[in-house]
């Protein structure tokens, strides 16, 4: 059955809890400088997420560790810019919240005030409780993330699947329904089990975003250049790709360089 999709002008906190009651499925895409957020704002995305993930595709990290705080805000203030439609929600950097809390909420200030971004995203639950707790008593808007959480890469080393064992997948439970009643606005759950993301999205009345965590949630969120096939070496199971553009942009980029070289570019109409 077919769910009547309300247009927002403005996509808001308030617009994606509508859609999960409304049973409308949320999209969310990465984007990290102004011409790619530009392409998915105008595409309809409904959250572009300013994503730690800048760390890996932007800058070449192998982890989302190194990236700082002033680089998040620089991403972010680009993307900003360029959404017209999309709720821009931008993450907290490794290092600016999980120990203290009023560090947390200076972080978070700073990406509000310095990028413009609408929200900020937190990975943890009830170790990072009173850091979530400030910054939502100061008005701002955050959204959780549980399951796979990169920013504890070295805690768990390795990327696979989480919460497959009982313990493990309790205690998501009980960490999203934390989140909730603490106030956040959303939950995004990576690499888990199916069957317990969809558990989870219908426990809450927040709309859960799964990345690998199957089609029971209430929306969806990949890393846009994995999308579009700019990257090429990663290949997890929960990735579609739409286009493949790592060989496509290669191609052009080798014919100009054959015309160059050849003379045959510029050609008499592409001068003054």
């Amino acid at each position: 059955m077919s769910v009547a999709k309300k247009e927002y002008k403005r996509v808001t906190v308030k617009s994606l809890i509508e859609m999960k009651q409304n049973g409308e499925k949320i999209s969310m895409l990465t984007a990290y400088d102004y011409s790619m957020a530009k392409i998915v704002d105008a595409a309809q995305v409904d959250v572009i997420l300013v994503g730690d993930s800048a760390s890996n595709v932007i800058a070449g990290h192998e982890t989302t560790l190194p990236i700082t705080l002033d680089q998040m805000i620089y991403h972010a203030s680009s993307v900003v810019r360029a959404a017209k439609r999309a709720l821009v929600l931008v993450d907290i950097p490794f290092g600016s919240y999980q120990s203290d809390s009023k560090e947390a909420l200076r972080s978070a200030i700073r990406i509000m005030k310095e990028s413009g971004g609408h929200a900020v995203k937190v990975e943890g639950g009830e170790e990072i409780k009173e850091s979530v707790s400030r910054i939502l008593q100061a008005g701002i808007p955050v959204m959780g993330h549980l399951g796979l959480t990169p920013q504890s890469i070295y805690k768990f080393g390795t990327y696979t699947v989480r919460a497959k064992e009982e313990e493990e997948a309790q205690k998501l439970k009980e960490d999203a329904k934390m989140l909730e009643e603490l106030g956040c606005f959303g939950i995004v759950l990576e690499k888990i089990p199916a069957k317990l993301a969809k558990e989870v999205a219908e426990s809450v009345s927040i709309p859960i975003i799964g990345i690998g965590a199957g089609n029971g949630v209430d929306g969806q969120v990949l890393v846009v250049h994995d999308l579009l096939g700019m990257t090429h070496e990663f290949n997890p199971r929960f990735l579609r790709r739409y286009m493949n553009l790592y060989e496509d942009m290669g191609s052009a980029i080798s014919q100009y360089v054959d015309d160059v070289k050849s003379k045959d570019f510029p050609n008499e109409n592409e001068q003054y």
